[in-house]
């Protein structure tokens, strides 16, 4: 094959070879019906994957946390920063749930 038969408006690069684009470059333009159906990705996933997706990475810079000195059981510490990165995220995250559940405890040993 010359070079002159590959795709047209293929340009070489690291995340596709030539093979690949020339395996895709014979697909049909999108009409105009389907372009109007497209959806984003997080629409047609099941909710709790889409929900789970919604929820990476960092904070929304509003939502900051305060910084804090805390002492922590080296275990528990160590248990958290082997998850890699976003432990201070995921401790936070516990502590807030520990927070509601202790909340809810407290409720309900009032009504009783």
């Amino acid at each position: 094959m010359k070079p002159s038969d590959h795709a047209p408006g293929y340009v070489p690069n690291a995340a596709y070879s030539q093979a690949d684009w020339d395996v895709v470059s014979d697909n049909p333009e999108l009409t105009t019906e389907q372009l109007a159906q497209m959806r984003l990705g997080s629409e047609g996933l099941p909710p709790d994957l889409s929900a789970a997706l919604d929820q990476r990475g960092r904070r929304p810079a509003n939502a900051q946390g305060v910084p804090v000195s805390l002492n922590v059981d080296p275990d528990v510490l160590a248990a958290y920063q082997a998850g890699g990165p976003g432990w201070q995220a995921r401790m936070n995250e516990a502590l807030a749930e520990g927070l509601v559940r202790g909340r809810r405890r407290a409720k309900a040993g009032k009504r009783g």
